[in-house]
């Protein structure tokens, strides 16, 4: 039986939440607003949410660019569902074989993965690793490889869920009727761990398609591998570089909006993650609960 006092503590969490969802739409709706703001405004004014004057200045000077920043779009898709694939399946993998406690060696791949997840060779090495043994300077790779093997952390979201969630009766139900490592992995486990994919997948792919640092380690300047955050980010800063050093040159506030495209490309940048979200919330939001329970 619900209580005056339980009705009570309800209403009081609903407003609690709504205040608290309120103050994190927040910050967004100021940053959709001030793209649509006009530049001379902003710089007078500041950010609003009721700005003084409107203007489309920033996302035209966006769009005067797009045959650029589509192609920087499609490598961003790219990257980010062969990256993301790849490394899911690489983490799972790794988690399936740490989950089983009967391997031989365990206990060392554990901590292993541990110390990865306190310690690493810093940017340097990784640097070098990567440029002069692996290559990946000026490709493709130069985007996906150094954040294709496998987050430590996703590794023990999956063992976890592995161990809590999947019973160890039905693979041993499999083995009994033949099946080997691979067949019990992709046929059985796989398939009753879709929200932990679902969630290590969209944190991967949130990495892959908010990452500008590999391509500007690895890529040139110039280059058309470019994603779109690294293309968006050079963008920005080739715009604060003309506006510091356009002395007698024709370019005015209206030609290259630099306060307001600022939000302009934040939006431009997030506005796919954000369009695909809710279809994995549920999924995201289940696999984050079963995968931090400890075995």
């Amino acid at each position: 039986m619900i209580t005056k006092s339980d009705k009570r503590w309800g209403i009081t969490g609903h407003i609690v939440m709504i205040i608290l969802a309120v103050l994190a739409l927040a910050p967004f709706i100021l940053l959709v607003i001030a793209s649509f703001t006009e530049e001379s405004a902003a710089i007078r004014n500041g950010y609003s949410y009721i700005p003084e004057a409107w203007s489309l200045d920033a996302y035209r000077y966006i769009f005067d660019q797009w045959a650029t920043i589509g192609r920087s779009y499609l490598v961003t898709i790219f990257v980010t569902a062969v990256g993301t694939t790849i490394s899911v399946i690489i983490s799972a993998m790794l988690a399936y074989v740490v989950s089983r406690k009967e391997l031989p060696g365990r206990t060392i791949l554990l901590f292993a993965l541990t110390f990865t997840m306190l310690f690493n060779g810093g940017l340097t090495s990784t640097y070098i690793t990567y440029t002069q043994i692996f290559h990946i300077k000026n490709t493709i790779l130069g985007l996906m490889v150094p954040g294709l093997l496998m987050n430590a952390y996703n590794v023990m979201m999956f063992r976890n869920y592995f161990e809590t969630t999947i019973p160890g009766a039905l693979m041993e139900a499999a083995q009994i009727d033949g099946a080997k490592e691979t067949t019990i992995f992709f046929k059985v486990v796989v398939p009753l761990s879709l929200p932990m994919v679902a969630t290590v997948g969209l944190t991967v792919a949130l990495m892959y398609w908010n990452d500008w640092t590999n391509g500007l380690y690895y890529l040139s300047t110039d280059s058309k591998l470019q994603s779109i955050q690294t293309l968006l980010n050079n963008m920005n800063e080739n715009i604060k570089f003309l506006q510091q050093n356009n002395v007698g040159s024709t370019f005015s506030s209206l030609d290259m909006p630099s306060t307001t495209i600022r939000m302009a490309i934040a939006v431009v940048g997030i506005l796919p993650i954000l369009v695909l979200y809710p279809f994995f919330q549920k999924w995201f939001v289940k696999g984050m609960m079963s995968g931090a329970i400890k075995g």
